[in-house]
């Protein structure tokens, strides 16, 4: 599924070692969308900016909260088994200024995320979501992050010591790549389970909206330990 791992130029002669971690995901929702729901629309880069997508669709009960101080809907989609769920953090579109997401991303906190997707923030309500299909494909070369992180020596000629994977002597690490692949399309499988986060109610339920047609936060965890395996920004198709 990944092709083209290293980029044009990202080795040469001086290239020692390289460090790769590839990672494909491709989730199966818990509940599918349906394909013949999915219809061609705008996606809103910014007030001015808009490019069609393929907008996916679904009515049910969802986990979702809203967020007063920010203007935001967070959303809980759970793919099959309800092992990993993908949250979605979308702000609302002010008319005037696109900068919900430039602000939220500034409030953004593992705390305030914690938070927002508590079980007391999120409750099972009926929406009518609104999801492009999208594909997200990018590398990233990780020396600086891991040396912040503290990671040093490895990437040293005079302190570096990797004997234990090589007999080689002045084994050094010259470039630590990640390549993520991410892909969200209708596929998933229909469990029973999904459909119990909530009692229907006996008098009709209010339906809420979730379009996510304008640029979004998206993550997802694992949920029996609380781990983000994967967290992007989905701003232009």
């Amino acid at each position: 599924k990944i092709k083209d791992l290293f980029a044009a130029g990202l080795i040469d002669p001086s290239t020692v070692l390289l460090l790769v971690n590839a990672i494909y995901f491709k989730g199966k929702w818990a509940v599918e969308f349906k394909k013949e729901d999915t219809k061609e629309t705008y996606f809103h880069l910014n007030k001015n900016e808009r490019r069609t997508v393929q907008m996916m669709f679904q009515e049910g009960y969802f986990n979702m909260a809203i967020i007063e101080e920010l203007k935001m809907k967070v959303i809980e989609l759970q793919y099959f088994n309800n092992e990993l769920s993908m949250f979605i953090l979308l702000p609302e579109v002010d008319c005037d200024d696109f900068t919900g997401l430039e602000q939220l991303e500034c409030a953004l906190t593992y705390e305030k995320l914690a938070e927002w997707t508590s079980t007391t923030k999120m409750q099972p309500l009926k929406v009518k979501v609104y999801l492009p299909q999208f594909k997200m494909e990018e590398s990233y070369v990780l020396n600086k992050t891991l040396q912040e992180m503290g990671v040093m020596n490895v990437f040293d000629w005079g302190k570096a010591d990797l004997s234990g994977i090589s007999t080689k002597d002045g084994l050094v690490v010259s470039k630590a790549i990640q390549k993520t692949i991410m892909e969200v399309n209708e596929e998933g499988t229909e469990a029973a389970c999904a459909m119990g986060i909530a009692a229907v109610p006996l008098c009709r339920p209010i339906t809420y909206e979730f379009k996510a047609d304008h640029p979004f936060l998206f993550f997802i965890r694992h949920n029996q330990t609380n781990t983000i395996l994967f967290f992007g920004r989905y701003s232009s198709p």
